[in-house]
């Protein structure tokens, strides 16, 4: 038997605003999760390229030690090592161009930081979509809530039916929708978190793998720190 109170009974007897609004919780649920499960994968595929790290400087040559970073083109760490390499390469093939009178050092900081903001981009999107709906949801629940009370209590009004078995079963459908609301915007904004420390990290990573290979393309040599981002790179001067 149907339960009066369930969420069946708050979709059968709803108006059009109320089944809009639950219509929109459940698209922005979905929503969410796609996100969530789609950033996820693509930073457990990441794990494979950060363990490849260590084995990029132990290769024999460049090209070696890309193939250590994997193929994908989305790879964020090969992808810096690509650019890296192509702004060595342009900058040493075009001396008459305008960059070509800057330094080095700062031709090559230039591209790298350029790179990594490009893959912060990348690892950042859908990120707005999981703060957004994290932060309406239970709005859009609430408002739910408030206008399902309000027709039950005009109906009630209406029909001059005032005891507590004929209130409790509208009234406790409207709260249904502030729960959808809630349910809809705690998994989105746990996603947001995790994902976002998650990318924290990941660029951490980076930018320490920048300074390496800032070293390596400078000094022919790679250097080990975890003190400097890509941000304070320069070319090392004589003392």
């Amino acid at each position: 038997m149907e339960s009066p109170y369930g969420i069946a009974s708050v979709w059968t007897q709803g108006d059009l605003v109320i089944k809009g609004i639950a219509i929109t919780l459940l698209i922005m649920s979905i929503i969410s999760w796609w996100v969530i499960i789609i950033r996820a994968l693509g930073l457990l595929k990441l794990r494979r390229p950060e363990k490849g790290l260590h084995d990029f400087w132990h290769a024999q040559n460049f090209a070696d030690g890309l193939r250590t970073l994997g193929e994908d083109r989305f790879n964020p760490f090969r992808h810096l090592a690509e650019e890296g390499q192509a702004a060595v390469d342009h900058h040493t093939n075009h001396k008459d161009d305008l960059h070509g009178h800057l330094p080095l050092g700062e031709w090559l900081t230039a591209c790298l930081r350029g790179a990594i903001d490009e893959s912060a981009e990348r690892l950042q999107r859908g990120l707005a979509i999981l703060a957004s709906v994290g932060s309406t949801a239970p709005f859009v629940g609430l408002f739910g809530t408030v206008w399902g009370i309000y027709h039950a209590l005009v109906s009630i009004g209406t029909g001059g039916q005032y005891s507590l078995d004929k209130v409790a079963g509208p009234v406790g459908e409207a709260l249904i929708m502030t729960a959808f609301g809630l349910a809809v915007a705690i998994p989105a904004v746990l996603g947001y978190n995790a994902l976002t420390r998650a990318n924290k990290g990941v660029l951490n990573k980076l930018n320490r793998f920048a300074h390496q290979l800032h070293a390596y393309f400078i000094t022919g040599s790679p250097i080990q720190t975890q003190k400097f981002s890509v941000t304070k790179l320069s070319p090392r001067k004589e003392v």
